[in-house]
């Protein structure tokens, strides 16, 4: 794609998500920043796209609410113009659980942001950049996890089936969009310094990883970057991961 391209990043006023999209914008993106409770976050990864030359628009939303994903997509649209990619990002663990402790209230919200909103999200995207509806094609990005090929058990096996529900959507979605000009991908972090783990998680799965380190969110978003770029154009339905040869 060439000229002004913009995209949605859920989930980035932190993490990988803000690392995402202050790389989008380096690459050429104007990004909208979506996040759920911490505006002063999402306002300062907003500087730094702005200061990337590009624009941002910064939209709170709850990604597991129907309303809220209509919202966002309309207040990007209406603030960037057309939507050239999607990156679904936003996410959450659950919390630490043994199948046998686990709540139905858990296993409600984990399943509702994690798999639930990236569905909705896609669904949004593909009304708009499909070109049997007169779009004109486009680019997603499902975030999942290498969990969801580990399992995740004896920690949180409610995460891990929910990112194994999206490698299963990303392919899916990947196959029906294929003809509509949309390519749809899929990158799987391992071990992300992020704010997911728990005091001792991290000293506890190095030694496990062959290069003996977790990730930075930056590597993560420069998987995602090359496959929001025309490099990758040969790709849909592709997961790649970024794990340190974990899993």
């Amino acid at each position: 794609m060439s000229g002004s391209k913009s995209a949605i990043v859920t989930g980035s006023s932190r993490g990988i998500g803000a690392a995402i999209a202050r790389a989008a914008a380096r690459d050429g993106f104007d990004v909208c920043v979506n996040y759920v409770r911490d505006e002063a976050a999402a306002e300062t990864v907003a500087d730094d796209v702005r200061a990337a030359g590009r624009r941002a628009v910064v939209v709170q939303a709850d990604t597991g609410r129907e309303s809220d994903i209509l919202r966002l997509f309309e207040t990007a649209e209406a603030e960037l113009g057309y939507i050239d990619a999607l990156v679904n990002n936003a996410g959450i663990s659950g919390g630490r659980s043994l199948i046998e402790d686990v709540t139905a209230e858990a296993l409600e919200e984990v399943f509702r942001i994690n798999v639930s909103g990236y569905f909705l999200c896609a669904r949004e995207a593909v009304r708009r950049m499909s070109t049997a509806r007169g779009g004109n094609g486009g680019l997603i990005v499902n975030v999942s996890s290498i969990a969801s090929v580990i399992s995740g058990a004896f920690d949180w096996v409610h995460y891990g089936a929910s990112k194994a529900a999206v490698d299963t959507f990303t392919k899916g979605l990947a196959l029906e969009t294929a003809a509509q000009g949309i390519r749809c991908n899929s990158v799987r972090p391992g071990m992300v310094e992020t704010e997911i783990h728990w005091p001792g998680r991290i000293e506890k799965i190095v030694p496990s990883v062959p290069l003996k380190r977790i990730a930075s969110p930056e590597e993560v978003a420069e998987a995602v970057m090359w496959l929001l770029s025309d490099r990758a154009s040969y790709c849909t339905g592709t997961h790649i991961d970024v794990t340190g040869g974990r899993g």
